[in-house]
């Protein structure tokens, strides 16, 4: 859905005032009243959306609600008939000097752009409002109860919540009716609960897939070796090395990452290789390498 500016629709900042953007529009509305351009399609369209832009941001709650949420969100809420509720186009023209609104009048059915009016729209729904949950890694594991505490309509409130297996950070719940009430006798808006999955000492976490860095010594890259794998939930899986595997090779460990909500399916769990190299070696280490490199290792 693309963005609708009202205020760069009337040519004003968004910190106009009341008055600022009834002279604006006046001074539009003047320009592209269909009473002066008369059959223009084009400036009848312009006329339609400079009114739309005004009837936002001259009504208070309104022009809040566009700046709290932004365009796309802000027409979600809002239907071309609550846009122009309490909003008497017909009168305002008048005051403006012109004889009436040319057909969008406070009663009649909008139809601007093509998006949907009327006098049938369902009621504009409250605001939504969103809440950052942190879980541990084995609470995404395994699911879990939580209680939390959010503000709604100006106060404290405490509700209980189960958290399925498979909440890994970005994932929502939705509580239908937990948000905002609406402004305007619709019903109130929802809670969105957003999971955080906190950083884990033994394991990256990305999405439903988890990494893993195990370090192994020169030697052991060099001629191969069995690993023991911890996952998070507790097990330990058997990783071979093959010989000379090289630093930052990953192994896949399909199957033992994160498990999806509501499904059997689960990510993966991703070794990730790190050759020890030495620092200093002695004198018999410097000696059986010497002895490597003349057979041209």
């Amino acid at each position: 859905m693309s963005e609708t500016d009202y205020y760069k629709i009337l040519g004003v900042n968004k910190n106009a005032s009341d008055g600022d953007i009834k002279k604006a529009y006046r001074k539009l509305a003047m320009k592209y009243h269909p009473d002066r351009l008369g059959s223009d399609k084009a400036a009848e369209e312009k006329f339609k959306t400079i009114s739309e832009a005004y009837a936002v941001l001259s009504d208070k709650e309104k022009r809040k609600q566009y700046d709290m949420f932004g365009s796309n969100g802000f027409q979600q809420r809002y239907s071309q008939e609550d846009i122009f509720r309490g909003f008497d186009l017909n009168n305002i023209l008048r005051e403006f000097g012109f004889g009436g609104g040319g057909g969008f009048g406070n009663n009649t059915r909008f139809d601007f752009g093509g998006r949907p009016g009327g006098r049938n729209q369902r009621p504009v729904k409250g605001a939504d409002l969103e809440y950052e949950l942190p879980l541990t890694l084995s609470e995404v594991i395994n699911g879990t109860d939580k209680t939390i505490s959010y503000n709604h309509d100006g106060q404290a409130n405490k509700i209980a919540i189960k958290i399925p297996k498979g909440m890994v950070s970005g994932k929502k719940l939705r509580l239908n009716g937990k948000g905002q009430p609406s402004a305007y006798g619709g019903p109130s808006g929802d809670l969105f609960v957003k999971a955080r999955v906190n950083t884990d000492p033994l394991f990256r976490i990305e999405g439903h897939d988890l990494y893993f860095n195990r370090e192994i010594k020169l030697s052991e890259a060099l001629l191969g070796t069995q690993l023991a794998i911890p996952t998070p939930d507790n097990r330990q899986l058997s990783l071979k090395i093959p010989s000379g595997t090289k630093h930052k090779t990953k192994f896949r460990l399909s199957g033992n990452g994160l498990p999806h909500i509501n499904d059997t399916q689960k990510g993966d769990l991703y070794v990730e290789i790190k050759v020890k190299m030495a620092k200093t070696l002695n004198e018999q280490q410097i000696q059986l390498i010497e002895k490597l490199a003349e057979t041209g290792l």
